[in-house]
Parts: C-alpha cells; sequence; structure tokens
C-alpha cells in the first residue's frame, strides 16, 4: 500500500511539474522592457513621422519612419561596418530600412542597443527580468551592445549576426540537417529531428541568397518578453502550452527556473549549435526544466 501510495504521489508531483510548465501565466505585461516606461509600441512605431515624431532624430535621414513606422534615430548607423563575433570575424555593414535583406532588423535593434553611434533611445544600460540570487550580481546586466562596460564600440563579445553568419549543415559542429531554399529542414531519422522532438526549433534564420543566417530576431521575438506558446508538431515536441522565457528569447528559457539539473537554456543554444547537443554526442537526455 505505501509503495502504491509513493508511486502515486511520484506521478502526482510530476503531473503538477509538468502542467506548471506548459501553463505559465505571467501576471506582468508580455511586452515587458520593451513598453519603454509606458510609452509602449509608440516607443519604436511612432504613428507619425518617425524619429522626428518621437524626438529621437539626431542624424538626418530621408527614409525616417517610412518603414515600420520606425521611431529611433537610424541615421547615425546606415552604412557603418560592424565586426562582431571572436576576433570580429563576422563582419556587417548595417543597411538602412528600405533594404529589402534580412539585416534591415539589424538596424532597427540596434538603434535602440547600441548606444555608442546611436544614442537617442531611452535605455537605462540595465536588464529588465531579475535573475536568481546564483547567477551573479557583481555588475549590472548591460543592454547595450556598442557601450557595454568595455571599450566603447567593441562588438567582438556580441554573438555574430548578419549576411556573414551563416548557419550551416553536416560538420564536426553542425546538425545533420539539409538546406532547402535556404530554410534548415531536418528529416525523420536524423539527430536533429530527435532533437526537435526533445525541444524544438523555434529560432527563424533569415533567408539570404538561399543560405540561412543570424540576426538579431532570429533568437529574440522582440513583442513578447516573457512567455512562448509551444504548439506540438513538427516546430516541436513539447506538449504544447505556455512556457516561460525570459529576455524577449522565442523558446522556452527561463535560466530562473530554480532547477540546477535544468538545460532547457542550453537547449535553446543548441538548435543552431548541433555538435554541442545530446542527440550528436550519443546522450538519451532529453529536456530538464
Amino acid at each position: 500500500m505505501k509503495k502504491v501510495l509513493l508511486i502515486t504521489l511520484v506521478i502526482f508531483a510530476f503531473a503538477t511539474f509538468a502542467m506548471a510548465q506548459i501553463g505559465f501565466s505571467p501576471s506582468n505585461d508580455v511586452l515587458g522592457a520593451h513598453l519603454n516606461y509606458g510609452r509602449g509600441c509608440a516607443a519604436c512605431h511612432a504613428p507619425h513621422s518617425g524619429a522626428y515624431g518621437n524626438g529621437a532624430a539626431k542624424t538626418s535621414y530621408p527614409q525616417a519612419g517610412n518603414h515600420a513606422l520606425w521611431g529611433q534615430d537610424v541615421g547615425s548607423l546606415v552604412g557603418q561596418t560592424f565586426q562582431f563575433g571572436d576576433q570580429g570575424e563576422w563582419q556587417e555593414t548595417l543597411p538602412g530600412l528600405d533594404a529589402t535583406t534580412p539585416d534591415r532588423n539589424i538596424t532597427e535593434c540596434l538603434s535602440c542597443h547600441d548606444g555608442n553611434l546611436a544614442k537617442g533611445a531611452m535605455m537605462k544600460n540595465a536588464v529588465y527580468e531579475a535573475l536568481p540570487p546564483t547567477y551573479g550580481t557583481y555588475n549590472t546586466i548591460p543592454t547595450l551592445l556598442g557601450n557595454d562596460g568595455t571599450t566603447a564600440g567593441n562588438y567582438l563579445n556580441d554573438h555574430p549576426v548578419g549576411l556573414n553568419a551563416s548557419i550551416g549543415c553536416g560538420g564536426q559542429y553542425n546538425w545533420d540537417c539539409t538546406i532547402v531554399n535556404g530554410v534548415i529542414t531536418y528529416p525523420q531519422g536524423t539527430k536533429m529531428y530527435q532533437f526537435v522532438q526533445n525541444y524544438g526549433f523555434f529560432v527563424s534564420p533569415g533567408n539570404y541568397n538561399n543560405t540561412p543566417v543570424v540576426t538579431c530576431t532570429t533568437c529574440h521575438n522582440q513583442h513578447v518578453m516573457n512567455v512562448v506558446k509551444v504548439t506540438t508538431g513538427s516546430k516541436s515536441g513539447l506538449p504544447s502550452g505556455y512556457y516561460a522565457t525570459m529576455f524577449f528569447v522565442r523558446a522556452p528559457y527561463n535560466p530562473a527556473s530554480g532547477t540546477p539539473q535544468a538545460n532547457q537554456t542550453a537547449q535553446f543554444c543548441r538548435e543552431c549549435h548541433g555538435g554541442e547537443a545530446n542527440e550528436l554526442n550519443n546522450s538519451t537526455a532529453g529536456t530538464t526544466f
């Protein structure tokens, strides 16, 4: 009887834990930090006159507000060449907002998150979310890429983005996937397919000349900060529901979960970095929240 009761309690506890993950319901607005101290959508999408209407235009830009009603100043960024990642191997020249290439959103994001050339955005350069005490509180975590406490204009310590930051398939460090017309596919039977069943493929790479590339919005959904809706299907084998996330990440990603053995944040990175995934290293571990 005691054994049956113990098994019942374990099953109930597991079910309760699972429901807590897939039924996440944030109490604060999903736009989170992008409420911009109460200004909301108009902080980025000015309804009239673009950056000039928002009082953010410091550099003349003839296309201000003509695309996505963008209300932040991009004039100082357009045409600038940045070097991202290890030793600056990924070089990117920022286009204007009238560009048709996927790196246009890098210009948009940096108009707020640069802090070096573009300084008009009203940001305090401090992460919005509360992190667990064990994460480390020595310094405030910055949100500006070009003014992060190191040398001004240093982008070498930022994840590569741009038209040269391509995602590959095959080889030692990539998934056993296939690229078809710029879209990453993972047929049943591949290790990546198994990973998608265990976690998912939530990222949204840009398509440049039939090559998937990394931009800011590949990893981040700028409109939803704290929760992600998962639908069981071709993109994820997780139970359908709402999962906690942080930092506008497009997938379940919660370093504040309080579970020491949780690997959901590592799983997010493995969507592109397949060489470090469990499935390609002969491990049967799935996703732990």
